[in-house]
């Protein structure tokens, strides 16, 4: 019996000690399987301990088998665990005859819920973030791109870049002469026409309007409620919107807040349905600061504005060969020790002297030059028309800085 039982046993499960890593709650099974040749009175009885103390017998199940043609027995030994509890975890171990097999059980490091709280915190402040850096400077950057890789609109033909139609009301009036005016041409650089005519006389585009618009890119509209007023407006202003939009490229409606709300007139609706063709803009309370969003919308409807460095006066009128002495601004014809008035231009009664042909000889005896020069002073005076302001908004003031001077009585 001893040389039959003289093999030790061998184990084939595990090949080697095992370390499990286990979360708290979960169950596992050990399993332990060896291998013996002999006879059945050779078998190994298996005993299972935890961290050095032995479990009791009724702790594993056991499994004996035999191999087919050959004396080679084996045995599997299986320990069920439940791990609920933090001292279920430790090192266990398989005892057959003088074989060991061992089981290093560690608790596995679960993730809690604090730093996934956090994590999900951190997305949605910057998420937040993100939605409002897009909100306050979504302008800036469209302006940015537009001004960088923007169409070009030069060598088309145009003289002004905007055709700016408004009532005769004198609260429009001071609007576009004093707001609109100054701010585009004198900080934007653009270069405006304006028009306080009815544009559609008969609900039909007149021949100076088409001539008119069609030396301008934009087409801006101030849609005041003195505007609307207007007969077209009031009778037909879808067909009135349909004749503009084949004149201009997609139209600029500019309306007052103070308005917005009060007018009941269907333009409004008819705009706000068509917004992917024309642009419709509010002129709110905190619009006159001039890094409002208002004149950020503005511009972005406008053509982009083309600067070469070293040039002068408008550079996309200069390609044209545009020669208005008015958009030369280093021109003899600008010199103001010949104005009478060099605080201002007062009118074309006083501008003619300075832009004017010479006056035609006179006939008759010789005079001094003293005496001829105060009679010709003398005689336009007399025939000198009253205050003319029909044609300001048809001039262009960017060599003049000085007209859109505000002083105060102190100044004065």
């Amino acid at each position: 019996m001893a040389d039959l039982c003289s093999g030790p046993p061998e184990i084939l499960v595990p090949a080697a000690d095992e370390t499990l890593q286990l979360a708290l709650g979960s169950q596992v099974m050990l399993n332990c399987t060896v291998r013996w040749a002999g006879a059945e009175s050779c078998r190994p009885i298996p005993a299972w301990s935890k961290d050095g103390q032995w479990l009791g017998n009724g702790s594993s199940q056991d499994t004996t088998w035999s191999a087919q043609n050959t004396s080679e027995r084996f045995l599997a030994t299986v320990l069920h665990l439940n791990l609920t509890h933090d001292a279920d975890f430790g090192v266990f171990a398989c005892w057959l005859s003088n074989a060991t097999a061992t089981f290093t059980l560690q608790q596995a490091e679960t993730a809690g819920h604090v730093p996934a709280v956090l994590a999900a915190l951190l997305v949605l402040a910057l998420l937040v973030l993100l939605a409002v850096l897009y909100v306050r400077c979504r302008l800036n950057m469209l302006l940015w791109y537009r001004n960088r890789y923007g169409e070009l609109e030069i060598n088309d033909g145009k003289l002004y870049d905007a055709y700016v139609s408004h009532a005769t009301a004198p609260d429009d009036r001071k609007f576009v002469h004093f707001i609109v005016k100054p701010q585009l041409e004198n900080r934007y650089g653009y270069k405006l026409f304006l028009d306080e005519q009815n544009i559609l006389p008969n609900s039909e585009p007149s021949a100076d309007l088409i001539m008119n618009v069609s030396r301008c890119r934009r087409l801006i509209v101030v849609l005041s409620v003195a505007y609307l007023e207007q007969d077209w407006c009031n009778s037909s202003f879808r067909e009135g919107l349909w004749r503009l939009l084949e004149l201009s490229r997609k139209p600029i409606f500019i309306v007052f807040e103070s308005q917005y709300r009060e007018i009941t007139h269907p333009a409004i609706t008819l705009l706000k349905q068509h917004q992917n063709t024309v642009t419709l803009l509010v002129w709110r309370s905190g619009s006159m600061t001039p890094s409002s969003d208002f004149w950020k919308e503005l511009c972005l409807a406008l053509p982009r504005k083309v600067s070469f460095q070293g040039s002068v006066g408008d550079p996309q009128t200069q390609l044209q060969e545009d020669k208005d002495p008015m958009l030369i601004l280093h021109s003899s014809y600008l010199d103001s020790t010949g104005d009478l008035d060099p605080d201002g231009d007062l009118g074309t009664g006083l501008r003619g002297r300075i832009f004017g042909s010479p006056p035609p000889p006179r006939l008759g005896t010789p005079r001094t030059p003293a005496v001829s020069g105060m009679e010709d002073v003398q005689l336009r005076d007399s025939h000198r028309p009253e205050l003319d302001v029909s044609d300001l908004g048809s001039r262009n003031y960017g060599a003049r800085t000085d007209f859109y001077c505000l002083v105060t009585e102190d100044d004065i």
